[in-house]
């Protein structure tokens, strides 16, 4: 009968699929994101990280890419959605979700650093000390600071202090919200994502950004001037960044795929993103340069003016971490030895 080996046929093949190692299954990370698909983080970072998964687990894990928020949801509930396992990647801002992760709020405190190469490798190192708990059922694959964060407004350039009064001011995290109130702006916060409707809007009159996102968003076609603090000092505000895994989908590789991923994570990968931030200023600044824009470069003396209008920020931050059982006055020191070691 031709039905004994057809059905032996069938069995073993259906054997195999089960002895099948689970390494040869294809593994698809969902990867999401705030950015249009050609701003530079999409371009710099995750698509070379995406190839070079694809490429050393010789195609058998790759990413789909949901740039813009396409996956759905908010860019603040993107911590979560990975956290959930709704997303398996994603770069995000922690600060999006005011006073979730106070740890890691230290490098978005005012005139921190004006390295991002720096303010991730001092990132990366604080993490792992005080950061990472955090984080409950995800995986930070890297962290960092974006480039230097300036002041843009639509229709009167600030030179000094006074000419704060009387703006709403965008701020992305709720430590740039007290910078902009305690140096006389309204603060308005939102994701970089809603900057270019608030403007059009008129809800908001500038914002604070780095160089580097500006074009992606046309937000230098909205805005005519830029007003800069003076290279000597560390800038205005930065904000930081993590890259995260959900951990049960890492949990889940296996073991020669775990490898992959590791060896695309941690310091080195933060440090080289930094990098990637920083060398993004000059093009970032030439589209505005390039309309027509008009520069403020502040002075020394008048950078100093807003330093010490904003340095009582750095005490309250302190104040909170006491208040929560940690070492406040100890992590802010340890954040700036850190960042004075990586500037060397």
């Amino acid at each position: 009968m031709k039905t004994r080996p057809f059905l032996r046929l069938c069995a073993a093949a259906a054997l195999a699929a089960i002895l099948q190692p689970a390494a040869a299954q294809e593994v698809v990370l969902k990867f999401h994101h705030i950015w249009p698909t050609a701003a530079m983080a999409p371009t710099k970072v995750i698509a070379p990280w995406c190839d070079k998964i694809a490429a050393e687990s010789k195609n058998r894990m790759r990413c789909q890419l949901l740039p813009a928020m396409s996956g759905g949801g908010t860019p603040a509930q993107l911590v979560d959605r990975v956290k959930d396992g709704v997303d398996d990647l994603t770069i995000t801002l922690p600060g999006y979700t005011a006073g979730r992760f106070p740890a890691m709020e230290v490098f978005e405190l005012p005139f921190m650093t004006n390295s991002a190469e720096a303010g991730a490798q001092a990132s990366w190192d604080y993490l792992q000390k005080y950061g990472a708990k955090e984080f409950p059922g995800t995986r930070i694959l890297a962290a960092w600071v974006h480039d230097e964060g300036y002041v843009h407004t639509a229709s009167k350039p600030i030179k000094s202090l006074e000419d704060f009064r009387g703006l709403k001011m965008r701020a992305p995290t709720r430590q740039t919200n007290k910078l902009l109130a305690k140096l006389g702006a309204t603060p308005v916060g939102m994701p970089v994502t809603g900057v270019a409707d608030a403007l059009s809007k008129g809800t908001i009159d500038g914002y604070v950004l780095p160089w580097e996102v500006i074009p992606a968003f046309k937000l230098h076609e909205m805005t005519r001037f830029h007003t800069e603090t003076d290279p000597s000092r560390p800038a205005l505000y930065s904000a930081g960044f993590v890259f995260a895994m959900n951990q049960a989908k890492y949990d889940s590789l296996p073991a020669d795929l775990k490898k992959v991923i590791d060896a695309n994570s941690g310091a080195a990968l933060s440090r080289q993103i930094g990098k990637t931030w920083d060398d993004s200023q000059d093009a970032g600044r030439k589209a505005a340069q390039d309309r027509g824009n008009t520069f403020i470069k502040l002075s020394p003396a008048d950078t100093d003016n807003w330093i010490k209008a904003s340095a009582s920020i750095h005490e309250e931050w302190v104040a909170e971490m006491d208040k929560r059982g940690l070492p406040g006055k100890q992590m802010l020191q340890e954040a700036r030895e850190l960042l004075a070691k990586y500037r060397k």
